[in-house]
C-alpha cells in the first residue's frame, strides 16, 4: 500500500515544481476572473456566473475560459449587425 508523501519526502526539485505550478494555477484563475469581471455579457459566450464556477476547476477551467468562453472581436461585430 502506496502512502502519501508528505512536504517533507519530497526533493527540492519536486518542491520547486509544486510552488510554481500553485503559482501558475492561481495567476491563470485570478486573471480569468478579473477578465470575466471586466467583460459585458455580450462579449462572454454563456452566463458570467457559469464561467465564474467553472474557472475554479484546477487548471482546466481558466484555460476553458480563455479559450471558449469570451467571444471574439468578430462575432462581436456580427452581434451588433
Amino acid at each position: 500500500m502506496r502512502t502519501k508523501k508528505r512536504w517533507q519526502d519530497l526533493n527540492t526539485a519536486q518542491k520547486v515544481a509544486v510552488v510554481l505550478l500553485g503559482i501558475l494555477q492561481f495567476s491563470l484563475l485570478g486573471a480569468a476572473l478579473w477578465d470575466l469581471r471586466h467583460r459585458s455579457e455580450d462579449e462572454i459566450r454563456g452566463s458570467k456566473g457559469l464561467w465564474k464556477a467553472v474557472v475554479f476547476v484546477n487548471f482546466i477551467g481558466p484555460i476553458a475560459y480563455f479559450v471558449f468562453g469570451r467571444k471574439r472581436s468578430e462575432e462581436l461585430q456580427f452581434d451588433n449587425v
